[in-house]
Parts: C-alpha cells; sequence; structure tokens
C-alpha cells in the first residue's frame, strides 16, 4: 500500500493505493484531511503552432485534404474523372468512424496520393482536382 497525495482542480486528497500482488491491510486508519494546495496564478498557454503548409502534390491542381489522422477505407474517385463540388471522393475511418472526405473544388481528378488501408495524418493531400 502506498500513500498518495492527489490535486484536483486545486484541491488535494490524499489516498491509498494498493499495489498488484500486495494483500489489503485488515483495517484502515481514516484518511488525515489535508489543506488545500495553494492555487498557482493561471498561465496563459501558448498558442498553437499553425499547421504546416501541406506539400504541394506532384502534377497539378487543388489538393483535397484529410481532416484528421486515420486509416483510409476507400477512394470513391478515378483519375480523370470529373467532380463537382461536395463530390465524394475519398473515406477514411477515424475513431472507429467513417469519415467522408468531399471535393471543395469542380474539375477532374489529376491525381490519386492515398490507397486504401494507407495511414493519413490531419492535413495529408488525399487527391488532386483540377
Amino acid at each position: 500500500m502506498k500513500k498518495l497525495k492527489v490535486t484536483v482542480d486545486g484541491k488535494t486528497y490524499e489516498v491509498v493505493v494498493e499495489m498488484a500482488g500486495e494483500t489489503a491491510p485488515a483495517a484502515h486508519a481514516a484518511p488525515a484531511p489535508v489543506a488545500p494546495a495553494p492555487t498557482p496564478a493561471p498561465v496563459a498557454a501558448p498558442a498553437p503552432a499553425p499547421a504546416p503548409a501541406p506539400a504541394a502534390p506532384a502534377g497539378n491542381g487543388t489538393p483535397i485534404v484529410a481532416s484528421m489522422a486515420g486509416k483510409v477505407v476507400s477512394v470513391d474517385v478515378t483519375v480523370g474523372q470529373t467532380v463537382a463540388v461536395d463530390d465524394q471522393v475519398v473515406t477514411f475511418e477515424a475513431m472507429k468512424m467513417k469519415q467522408n472526405v468531399y471535393s471543395t473544388v469542380a474539375g477532374k481528378v489529376t491525381a490519386i496520393l492515398v490507397n486504401p488501408g494507407d495511414a493519413i495524418e490531419e492535413g495529408q493531400p488525399l487527391v488532386t482536382i483540377a
């Protein structure tokens, strides 16, 4: 058994943690009251760094990028296919949910940059449309 102090939202609690494989003692003493820890002055979190611009994919066209990291389930277009704004171009899985990626421009698919099963990162170009 180990006694630990845990601070949650500025309040300190004394807890007893049983280590795996140890047997619990027959009786527990009442926990001693612990004075709350002083609340530190709030510190402004640094602004997140802007995401780097994705590298321009090979070929001409507008890159259609992933909104979050995941795994490609299907590529729903082919090179040379004409697409309209809001046509589905790729399906990927993130957090056990399927996410559809839609074209943000009208034109012809000039490149497919991923394959089903590929791991993708947020902001990664998936297809290009010109």
